[in-house]
């Protein structure tokens, strides 16, 4: 750290004068220190030397050794950006190519219709090709004829919100889908529409507002970490709020669970003393943060603007952990 400090120094009986010390390296942070030095060579004078730090000299993050800065865990999809458009249109896209006999006869209208009740189910989603079982299911609710799951008949969007972890893997089964095949499908998509037209990918997408500034002029440091592929936030990140993050401080998808991410960063040297902060906007995350005892340090965020329903901001407010976060009270934390 370095301070800018006035140093008072006394002989005796009665010589005094004051230095003005502009760059003092020191890895404490006292507020007065009081030091006896005796010098031989100036006829034996006893000198108290007494250090003072000026009132804007010590960091307001440090009020002990046990606050040294702060780290913030980002989500990026419903915390730093809306994507929802694009991940719709996205879906809707991959799902032509996977079940093109299912999607011959969709028109305009039916996307349109499909992709504006994306945005209803949107915090269902974890993980992106999901997107591509909704889009499919929701058109199975649509048009029954179509219907080769079980669980389409009758099945109502407040279902889907009420309990998509029980009907995933229902229509997983049934449609007999690979997951991986899915998230690969999902990422050549966009891949094929960021090569062909960058502009309209990049465009289908919006920053929640002050959330570019607030990530440019962060004091704190940054991680992303995202269930996300990696090169899509980074992507975004550049073209539409104009940050360039390190590659080392992006954490997407295939990095591993997010509760182990959290746990790595925490162990890392030059994280020690930091104070920990995540935000999420999916509660079912911050559940997992709270199961886990060794991330007891980390300060837990849901944020309001982001893909979560009422209820479950209202079932955030019963844990004492998780602390309810609007966007401009986020912006201001992290500058």
């Amino acid at each position: 750290m370095e301070v800018a400090a006035t140093l008072t120094v006394s002989t005796l009986p009665s010589i005094k004068c004051l230095l003005s010390i502009h760059r003092f390296h020191t890895a404490i942070n006292p507020t007065h220190i009081h030091m006896s030095l005796f010098l031989d060579k100036v006829q034996g004078f006893n000198f108290e030397i007494t250090w003072t730090p000026t009132k804007s000299a010590v960091s307001p993050q440090l009020t002990g050794l046990e606050k040294m800065g702060d780290l913030y865990a980002l989500d990026f999809d419903g915390v730093l950006c809306d994507s929802c458009g694009e991940s719709s249109i996205s879906a809707v896209k991959a799902a032509k190519l996977k079940w093109p006999e299912l999607f011959a006869t969709v028109d305009s209208s039916m996307e349109d219709w499909i992709v504006d009740q994306m945005h209803t189910v949107r915090p269902v989603v974890e993980t992106g090709y999901e997107n591509l079982l909704l889009v499919r299911l929701l058109l199975e609710i649509k048009i029954p004829s179509l219907q080769k799951s079980s669980v389409a008949k009758g099945l109502t969007i407040e279902e889907i919100l009420e309990n998509w972890s029980g009907i995933k893997p229902v229509i997983m089964k049934e449609w007999s889908e690979n997951r991986d095949e899915l998230i690969d499908l999902f990422g050549k998509v966009r891949d094929e529409w960021m090569e062909k037209d960058l502009a309209t990918w990049v465009g289908a997408n919006r920053f929640y507002p002050g959330v570019p500034d607030a990530l440019k002029f962060a004091s704190s440091q940054l991680y992303i970490v995202t269930t996300k592929q990696g090169r899509f936030a980074d992507a975004l990140l550049r073209e539409l709020a104009g940050v360039t993050l390190p590659p080392e401080r992006i954490y997407g998808l295939g990095s591993g669970p997010k509760v182990e991410v959290l746990k790595m960063l925490q162990k890392q040297p030059e994280h020690q003393g930091l104070t920990l902060h995540f935000v999420e906007d999916r509660l079912a995350t911050l559940k997992n943060v709270i199961k886990e005892p060794e991330l007891n340090g980390w300060n837990l965020y849901l944020g309001d603007w982001g893909y979560n329903t009422q209820k479950e901001r209202e079932e955030a407010a019963t844990y004492s952990r998780i602390q309810l976060l609007q966007l401009s009270d986020f912006s201001k934390k992290l500058k």
